[in-house]
């Protein structure tokens, strides 16, 4: 069976929503989630809907390109005085003349008219009363003349908008028939059509040795399970027990005569999974006294002895093994995306990959026991293995098997449930115990304008573990795998969607970038260098991570990869090297200084001390904190930086790259950016768990706080080499220790805390 264990850094994002001229007026209603329909039509801050609906606050929006502009014809007041009248004459009159209507009148501007027009159309696309009376004067035509024109030209240029993204939508659908044309031949010629067993050619081209192997050993057990078939009368003894079973067979669901990879059969999984949607309903629902919320923290606490008296208790010490710690998380919240989609980002693995690329470093569908009903996945069931990271090789990732159940429950509410099979983890391998899901998942429930309200409820049973003493509070207290974090990721990146798919930004949230193509690719090359940083940094068994000390005492991890063939980075020898400290500083106060472009020269060795500029900014979250930047730093004319920032309510990220200056100039202009290559380097900011910490140090002494300080993980990439086939050297390993070593004191010195 064929698995996708990686996250490939050139996918391409999907289109959560179904058209993709959305307004930031979605964005308006995000906004006002959390109140009535009235009061969120209020907050919108963009203009929305048709010319002249007199709807929502004026706001200049981006100046699409200079194809919109040149001479107009407008109609004068003629064309609204008398229109479609008919001039007729005596009746007993018999010539034709009299049966012709009279021609519309028009009137075709002079081009110095349209220049003037075209001048104050860029300053201001909306002008009030006052500036069309003055023009009108100045121009010798009617107010009514200037008005129609200006909505004429409105309207002109969001028609030129739309086919200009129409057709870069259909360049794109085109692209994707083809690559997916292009995918289905070698996978028909590497593999048999029926049980994916690989061909004897030396050229078949398998996606990874994992899916190889996955795909031989599914072969050969499907071929056991149709021997004991015949055995005992499901097939006839003379069927061949080979990978061609009949159409018959193959168009069945699979749950219907399940045996499993495992030995599983149908009932064993639709008993578990039944028992655990029940389970995930009651934890999703139910308050005290099962869950407590904390005063110190204002979380919600399991109480569980109220949970062993409800569900029963499960046995800590199973066949010997060691005692288990228990963790268990409820999280709500409102995300801005409509149901159907929503499922469908939880069901498709690559799509569940996308949407939490900080908090899953593998992922893939085992087997798929049922497909469901129809497009909605009602009653799907698959079995499912997930690496979830944490982004630091400091603390090890957790692999955990489990299967997930998706449930329409009633009209407007749906629930996915993860659970895992004490048998599915015993005959895989003793390693993957550590760490097992009870009913976990989430509630699901449709609200007005595209809303959903997600409950989340997060419930571990993971082997003890020695965690590095930095982050035992933070991993032990449920926060870095809990549901809290599950939670604000969804509700960020849902975010990023609505305002990656918006056609009407204002400009002072897109400065710098005049199409929106621009701005689409930037976004994409942005959240591309995201989701590779992320997958860089983690303790996944991607990376070997070797231990060395940084010239201040800092533990420094140092990890070596070769780049073959992948566009998206640079050819050769990579090398990353990260390193985690503690800081006595408010996470949110150095996310601030870290993404501040006037305060970058205080730790950016890269800008020599000298200014740095911003040559675009565009925002991509309500908080203006989540933004794409490109920067220009003056000491090296021909550098460009890409920076993406991202924060939500439990971390924050500062991601950046230097960037070839002309292929950034044509991912301005909307060019395809995924054969771009960019190399990140980055910080990731988590508080550090403690709530209650006594005063810490900020950047300002106003700006000190009882709160808790953050825990810091800074990492640089470097080429070593661009030749795939060269060996890391210590020179190299040297120069990043000296990059961590160098900012982390700068660091440290601006922000005041060097005795940390």
């Amino acid at each position: 069976m064929g698995v996708d264990m990686s996250n490939p850094p050139n996918s391409h994002i999907k289109d959560f929503f179904a058209s993709p001229a959305l307004s930031l007026s979605l964005a308006g209603i995000f906004r006002g989630a959390n109140v009535g329909n009235g009061e969120a039509a209020a907050s919108m801050e963009v203009e929305e809907g048709e010319e002249g609906s007199g709807g929502g606050r004026r706001e200049e929006t981006v100046e699409i390109s200079s194809e919109n502009s040149g001479p107009m014809r407008s109609k004068s007041d003629d064309d609204f005085e008398g229109e479609g009248e008919h001039d007729h004459e005596d009746d007993d009159d018999g010539d034709d003349k009299n049966k012709k209507k009279k021609r519309k009148k028009y009137h075709r501007h002079t081009a110095e008219q349209i220049r003037e027009m075209e001048a104050l159309f860029k300053e201001s696309p909306h002008p009030d009363e006052k500036q069309r009376q003055q023009l009108s004067k100045q121009l010798g035509l009617a107010p009514r003349q200037v008005k129609f024109w200006f909505q004429n030209r409105r309207t002109q240029i969001k028609a030129i908008q739309e086919r200009h993204e129409n057709s870069l939508l259909k360049s794109e659908m085109d692209k994707l028939r083809e690559d997916n044309k292009s995918m289905r031949e070698t996978i028909n010629k590497a593999c048999c059509p029926n049980c994916g067993t690989a061909t004897t050619s030396r050229d078949a081209a398998l996606t990874s040795t994992e899916e190889q192997q996955l795909r031989i050993e599914n072969a050969k057990l499907k071929a056991e399970v149709e021997k004991l078939r015949a055995v005992v009368g499901k097939c006839s003894p003379g069927a061949p027990a080979s990978c061609s079973a009949g159409n018959e067979q193959e168009n069945r669901s699979s749950l219907d005569f399940y045996t499993g990879i495992f030995g599983l059969d149908k009932s064993r999984i639709m008993e578990t999974a039944n028992k655990a949607m029940e389970e995930l309903k009651e934890m999703a629902t139910t308050g005290e006294p099962l869950w407590i919320r904390s005063v110190e923290t204002g979380r919600e606490i399991l109480n569980y002895d109220e949970y062993t008296k409800v569900f029963g208790s499960e046995d800590s010490s199973i066949n010997g093994r060691p005692k288990r710690s228990i963790e268990a998380s409820r999280e709500t919240g409102v995300v801005f995306i409509d149901v159907p989609r929503l499922v469908q980002s939880f069901m498709d693995v690559d799509q569940w990959k996308e949407m939490f690329p900080c908090l899953i470093s593998k992922a893939a569908t085992v087997d798929v026991i049922s497909n469901g009903e129809g497009a909605s996945r009602n009653g799907a069931v698959q079995l499912m293995f997930a690496e979830v990271q944490m982004l630091t090789p400091m603390v090890p990732t957790r692999e955990v098997y489990f299967v997930r159940y998706c449930k329409q429950l009633n009209a407007e509410q749906w629930a996915i449930v993860d659970v895992s099979i004490d048998k599915v983890e015993d005959n895989i391998d003793a390693s993957l115990v550590k760490c097992r899901k009870r009913p976990s998942g989430c509630i699901i429930e449709d609200k007005s304008n595209g809303h959903c309200k997600v409950i989340w409820v997060e419930h571990l049973q993971c082997q003890k573990s020695t965690v590095h003493t930095m982050y035992r509070t933070v991993v032990h207290s449920g926060l870095t795998f809990g549901a809290r974090h599950w939670m604000a990721t969804l509700q960020l990146q849902c975010e990023r969607l609505v305002f990656f798919m918006a056609t009407n930004v204002p400009t002072k949230d897109s400065t710098g970038v005049a199409t929106l193509a621009g701005r689409k690719s930037i976004l994409k090359l942005a959240q591309r260098m995201t989701w590779s940083f992320c997958r860089a940094i983690c303790a996944s068994s991607y990376h070997t991570w070797n231990k060395v000390s940084s010239k201040t005492g800092e533990d420094i991890r140092v990890s070596s990869r070769k780049n073959l063939n992948d566009p998206g980075e640079p050819i050769g020898v990579i090398l990353c090297a990260v390193s985690s400290v503690w800081l006595p500083v408010v996470p949110h106060i150095l996310f601030d200084f870290l993404r501040d472009e006037a305060r970058r020269n205080e730790w950016d060795i890269m800008s020599n001390g000298g200014p740095v500029q911003t040559i675009a900014n565009l925002i991509k979250g309500q908080d203006r904190g989540n933004a794409a930047a490109i920067l220009k730093m003056k000491s090296k004319e021909n550098m460009w930086v890409l920076q993406d920032s991202c924060t939500n309510a439990y971390e924050s990220m500062v991601v950046y790259a230097p960037v070839d200056t002309n292929g950034m100039q044509s991912v301005i202009t909307g060019c395809d950016s995924s054969n771009l290559a960019i190399l990140p380097s980055g910080f990731s900011i988590l508080p550090d768990g403690h709530e209650s910490r006594p005063l810490v140090i900020t950047s300002r002494q106003e700006e000190r706080s009882t709160e808790g300080g953050c825990l810091l993980t800074i990492a640089f990439q470097i080429l070593t080499n661009t030749s795939p086939t060269a060996k890391p050297t210590m020179e190299s390993v040297d120069s990043v220790n000296t990059l961590i070593s160098c900012t982390l004191k700068n660091i440290k010195t601006s922000l005041q805390c060097e005795d940390s």
